[in-house]
C-alpha cells in the first residue's frame, strides 16, 4: 500500500485525537468503527455514550501485534503468539484474566475481546499511539452496524472529535470478524464462524 499524505495527515490527526482522550471514527478490517485509547476511561464512556450503549456490553480491543498480547493476558497458551499469527481472516479471540484495562473495558465474566488487525491504518495507528485502541461498530445500539461509511446515522458522526477519512468511498462487503474463545490450556472454542 502506497502511504499517501492524506493517509499520513488521518494518522496523526487520529493519534492526536485519540492522546486528547477523544473519539474516532475510523475504519477497521471489517466494518467502520468507534475507538478511542483502550486504556482511557473516561474516552472509553463517551463511546457509551456516543452508541447509547449499556455499559455492561464490552467491546473488543485491536493490537497491532500478535506479540503485543503477551502483555495484556495473565497466563496466554505458550503457542498463542504462533496461533494468533495463523488466522487467515480478521479472527476476534476472546481471552480470561485481562491486564491492565479499566474496568469499562473488561467484561463482567473477566474476560476481554481482542484482535489483531492486518487493516493498515489501524495498524499504522496503533503502532503510531503504542496503545491498544478500543473497537466497537459505528452504529447506535440496537442499529444495524453500518457496512459502509455512507450507511453511518450522523448523530454516530456529529458526536465524535473526528472522523477518517481514508477508505470512506470503499464500498468493499466484508464479513464479520470470526469469534473465538482461548483458554489459559490453549483449547479454541469457535463462537461464531
Amino acid at each position: 500500500m502506497a502511504i499517501t499524505q492524506d493517509f499520513e495527515d488521518d494518522i496523526k490527526n487520529s493519534v492526536k485525537c485519540i492522546l486528547d482522550g477523544g473519539v474516532l471514527l475510523y475504519p477497521t478490517d471489517t466494518i467502520w468503527g468507534l475507538g478511542c485509547n483502550a486504556m482511557n476511561e473516561n474516552a472509553v464512556d463517551k463511546i457509551f455514550n456516543i452508541k447509547n450503549r449499556p455499559a455492561q456490553k464490552s467491546m473488543i480491543v485491536l493490537l497491532a501485534e500478535a506479540k503485543d498480547i503477551l502483555q495484556y493476558i495473565a497466563a496466554p497458551h505458550p503457542d498463542i503468539i504462533s496461533i494468533l499469527e495463523s488466522f487467515d481472516r480478521p479472527t476476534t479471540v476472546i481471552y480470561d484474566h485481562p491486564l491492565g484495562f479499566p474496568e469499562n473495558v473488561v467484561a463482567t465474566d473477566d474476560t476481554l475481546a481482542i484482535r489483531v488487525t492486518n487493516d493498515p491504518f489501524c495498524k499504522a495507528l496503533i503502532k503510531r499511539m503504542k496503545l491498544p485502541l478500543i473497537s466497537t461498530s459505528a452504529n447506535l445500539s440496537g442499529e444495524p452496524s453500518p457496512k459502509f461509511f455512507s450507511e453511518i446515522d450522523t448523530r454516530i458522526k456529529d458526536n465524535v472529535d473526528y472522523v477518517v477519512r481514508y477508505r470512506q468511498d470503499d464500498t468493499t462487503n466484508v464479513p464479520p470478524s470470526r469469534i473465538l474463545k482461548i483458554n489459559d490450556e490453549g483449547d479454541i472454542h469457535i463462537i461464531r464462524e
